[in-house]
């Protein structure tokens, strides 16, 4: 340690107070610390700090290093050389030091600095991209453009993580939000289609073709179907283990009386089905 100005380390004056030198140490340690700095000559410019401190940093070294200057050490006695025999090597850069400066510095977690941040942006998508999965092209924070996989079967509001692509340096992570089907409907893994069907259709059963995402599929509906009717389509939702199901709803819809002909074969309808009431297992 002789021959060094320590004041000079610390870029303060002989004056200067403790909090001043505990100042200008964790200006400097934190400039120069080894975890976090990009300084070419850091570790060194650390050490030198860290050494500075452990004198000036304490009320009695600094009262002999100010009497004695470079030869304080020559001038400690046993209880010191038996200080430094004890924390020689602590801290891993020469010498004692504050720790807590450290613990305040970069997290509490000795000297490892804070892990960066990561960044939550949304991702919107179409169905068929997560029935099918795709590649998307996402824009990053920094301008720069990545192709993203959109697994097949991936849930609404998952997310998906790109590492290190944050502008913070962290991850980024992308919420994906499905876009609404202007016919189907997404619950889960599970999705349903309304099928619109003839009043005689269902009261005589009929056969037709039914939407899928993976492809038109025949169905068969008795007679007698009422609206509302489900029939499930078992593994035909969002692929996965296990895949969703599709749901087929029946809906009975009445054409229009345009005519009045129409008109008459509603109101012989009203006849033949004269002692039929839809509403009487309705409460009163």
């Amino acid at each position: 340690m002789a021959n060094k100005d320590y004041y000079k380390t610390l870029g303060v004056s002989k004056n200067a107070s403790d909090a001043d030198i505990k100042k200008a140490y964790r200006r400097l340690a934190k400039k120069y610390h080894p975890d976090v700095s990009k300084e070419a000559n850091a570790e060194a410019k650390f050490k030198e700090a860290n050494e500075a401190y452990e004198v000036l940093g304490n009320k009695e070294k600094r009262s002999e290093y100010d009497l004695y200057g470079s030869n304080w050490n020559q001038h400690q006695g046993q209880a010191h050389s038996t200080w430094g025999r004890q924390h020689a090597g602590s801290g891993g850069f020469g010498g004692g030091f504050d720790s807590s400066i450290f613990e305040s510095m970069f997290g509490g977690g000795g000297f490892s600095p804070r892990k960066p941040e990561n960044q939550n942006a949304t991702l919107a998508v179409n169905l068929e991209d997560v029935f099918e999965g795709a590649k998307k092209s996402v824009r990053l924070p920094n301008g720069d453009s990545v192709q993203v996989k959109i697994p097949a079967g991936i849930e609404d509001g998952k997310k998906i993580r790109l590492s290190g692509k944050a502008s913070s340096g962290g991850d980024l992570l992308l919420k994906i939000k499905i876009n609404p089907h202007k016919q189907f409907k997404l619950d889960g893994k599970d999705i349903s289609v309304e099928i619109p069907v003839a009043p005689w259709e269902a009261a005589l059963g009929t056969s037709f073709t039914a939407p899928t995402l993976g492809g038109n599929v025949k169905l068969k509906i008795p007679a007698g179907t009422q609206s509302g009717k489900k029939m499930r389509l078992k593994g035909r939702g969002l692929p996965g283990s296990p895949a969703g199901n599709q749901y087929v709803i029946i809906r009975i819809q009445t054409p229009p009386a345009n005519s009045d002909s129409e008109v008459q074969f509603y109101e012989n309808m009203q006849n033949i089905f004269s002692t039929w009431n839809p509403r009487e297992n309705l409460d009163s």
